[in-house]
């Protein structure tokens, strides 16, 4: 869904961060789905047979969305926006394909999306204790040495076919738990059908985690391997009926990221450093994105998905600053921070040991900021050049040496995503190398070293220009040589952007290396502590924040009160007509348009729903009582947020388009 992390004005959360959840509220691991609450609230829960078969369904997208398998053949249902990358990147001045909608006529004519993969859960195990057990007595960057190199032992040794399965372990409660989740992975995804980009985000970013909403923000892909259709028995049955008010409803997929068990010096940070900045950049490069595509068709076409996925965040930034800075909730999170540590033992005091390490990172966050990643978050080139620079030198270590991302099992996503092709625009790289190299200079100062050594005595657009003129890694051929080449081709490489990440490199190590001794090791080693006084005081009757891994919430069909007036819990089709003015963001697509006549305006499109969702969930299948498909959730209100920090079900709502 459009949908990262905020929360509206005013709003209570629930002591999530302390207590055991209220009622809809949690984002629950299949493992420990609390079936007694949900029968004690609705006198009803799926029994294990439900959730295995809903499990086995469920899809990852490795571009950071949900979906899940409705068809025996291999079919995924997701949204538009969790494609709308793919389509991007497939579409040609003379086929725009977000613009013009995907509808292919025969299977042949599927196309595979780039760098996308598809995953399954298979497996979720307990190493806890096999993990923490290598910390023991260990601190700062001797702790996280020490955790890296047994989650990757772990991973390699649990995955003996990367081929066809991944390996993760994930951090639970901040380093209270560590789970082995195993998936069964498809690398070749393909776009089977899309709407036009128009018919999916009717309204644009005004309605935008807005409700009421007229929006097909749906889209079908499909798996392959070895060249056919992935036969998939264990698929959910598609149920194409409107929604009941009332009914009980599930969410099943993979929210990216919660705040909710953070401390209030996590939270101060967030509210005094990072979300100002990052509202400040954001604000700067939406305008400078704006003004270029201004220029011509080809750039508006080309800019489109960059500048929709800046919107998106900076409205969920914005809301998140917003939520940081209200009274009545922030007062809220501490009485619940300070109720635990009144349930603490005595002479421990982990929050005290995460106020120092977020001190100590406000010394060097624009370092870590600005230099450690440099612009790979605005350039494409750039971060081909990391990628290629760093798997060089980790791919020569012994497994559990290696930086995360290339470890064994990490390696064969992470050399997708650098050789499946991709259009490279180089209007946008240099606008984007000019940007973070301008507010580098700006945010650092002219006269700091890392400035002098990256920008030298050009100016952030002459850089950028020679940067962009002077590479070829765009071409996948190119990077595919240098990656098999290894630190021999690496070395030998006069690509500017590949002498750029070499330069960069030490530099980001010691950065890095700075940040596990000073912060890293010591929030896991207090997180963990939080976590053990959690369960000691409240039992496990809880669920970690959300870690982008697969999840289930469950609620019902409901709408709720705004300012004194009733929000129904659905639209209708004929309501776009209603709402549609005839100019951007209301106009109505073509396709949409022509099909009027034809189109019952009677139809629920879109509803909502009391399910706790996050950013993450995008595409995730909306099922009823039998387990059946009922939609797929694409947004939440503006209240829902909130999800990062808590929730509030008297107001959160999460968005679905039906599937009647």
């Amino acid at each position: 869904m459009r949908f990262k992390t905020l929360l509206a004005a005013g709003a209570i959360a629930c002591v999530a961060a302390a207590v055991p959840a209220s009622a809809d509220e949690g984002m629950w691991t299949f493992d420990a789905f609390p079936a007694a609450r949900m029968k004690a609230d609705y006198g009803w829960a799926p029994d294990q047979a439900w959730l295995d078969r809903t499990r086995a369904a469920a899809v990852r997208l490795t571009g950071g969305c949900s979906a899940s398998f409705v068809s025996g053949e291999g079919l995924i249902l997701t949204n538009h926006h969790c494609v709308a990358s793919c389509l991007s990147n497939l579409s040609t001045a003379q086929n725009d394909l977000l613009a013009n909608g995907f509808n292919p006529a025969t299977r042949a004519q599927e196309r595979t999306c780039p760098g996308q993969q598809a995953e399954l859960v298979t497996s979720i195990r307990d190493v806890t204790g096999d993990v923490k057990g290598v910390m023991a007595g260990l601190s700062g960057a001797a702790l996280v040495k020490a955790r890296d190199a047994r989650i990757a032992e772990i991973e390699k040794s649990s995955c003996t076919d990367p081929a066809t399965t991944r390996c993760q372990v994930v951090t639970l409660f901040g380093g209270g738990q560590y789970k082995l989740y195993t998936y069964r992975k498809y690398s070749d995804i393909r776009i089977a059908w899309a709407p036009e980009a128009q018919m999916a985000f009717f309204g644009g970013d005004p309605d935008n985690f807005n409700f009421p909403r007229y929006a097909m923000d749906g889209a079908f892909l499909r798996a392959y391997e070895g060249g056919k259709p992935v036969m998939t028995p264990q698929h959910l049955v598609w149920s194409p009926r409107a929604p009941k008010d009332g009914e009980a409803t599930f969410v099943v997929g993979n929210p990216g990221t919660t705040r909710r068990l953070d401390t209030e010096a996590q939270r101060a940070y967030r509210r005094e450093i990072s979300l100002p900045m990052s509202l400040i950049l954001m604000s700067e490069y939406r305008g400078r994105l704006i003004a270029a595509m201004g220029e011509d068709k080809d750039k508006l076409r080309e800019g489109e998905d960059e500048l929709s996925g800046v919107e998106n965040s900076f409205k969920a930034q914005m809301g998140q600053f917003r939520s940081l800075n209200d009274a009545q909730f922030t007062a809220a999170m501490r009485e619940t921070e300070m109720a635990l540590k009144g349930k603490a033992a005595p002479g421990v005091d982990p929050w005290g040991s995460i106020a120092a390490a977020d001190a100590a990172y406000r010394q060097f966050y624009l370092e870590d900021s600005f230099v450690k990643g440099g612009p790979a978050g605005y350039s494409t080139l750039f971060g081909y050049a990391r990628t290629l620079v760093r798997g060089a030198a980790e791919r020569g270590k012994p497994n559990a040496e290696r930086l995360p991302g290339y470890t064994d099992s990490a390696l064969p996503l992470t050399e997708k995503r650098l050789i499946d092709p991709r259009p490279v625009y180089p209007w946008l790289e240099e606008l984007g190398i000019a940007f973070w190299s301008s507010k580098m200079r700006e945010y650092l100062g002219a006269d700091n070293g890392d400035v002098k050594m990256l920008l030298g005595k050009e100016s952030p657009e002459n850089l950028a220009k020679r940067l962009v003129a002077g590479s070829t890694l765009a071409d996948p051929a190119v990077r595919k040589a240098l990656w098999e080449g290894g630190a021999d081709a690496i070395a030998k490489s006069d690509d500017p952007m590949i002498k750029l990440a070499l330069a960069m490199d030490a530099r980001s190590r010691e950065i890095q290396k700075r940040y596990d001794a000073e912060v890293d090791g010591p929030i896991t080693a207090a997180k963990a502590q939080i976590a053990d006084a959690r369960f000691a005081a409240y039992g496990e009757a809880n669920y970690p924040d959300a870690t982008f891994t697969l999840r289930i919430s469950y609620g019902k069909v409901q709408g709720w009160t705004e300012r004194g007036n009733a929000v129904p819990f659905a639209t209708y089709m004929g309501g776009t007509f209603d709402r549609a003015t005839g100019d951007f963001p209301y106009n109505l697509s073509p396709a949409f348009a022509a099909a009027a006549s034809k189109i019952d305006r009677s139809i629920i499109y879109n509803f909502v729903t009391t399910n706790d969702i996050i950013g993450g969930n995008s595409g995730s299948p909306v099922l009823d009582k039998d387990g059946h498909v009922i939609g797929a959730a694409f947004d939440g209100n503006i209240h829902s947020l909130g999800g990062a920090f808590g929730y509030d079900g008297m107001l959160n709502r999460t968005v679905v388009v039906s599937s009647a």
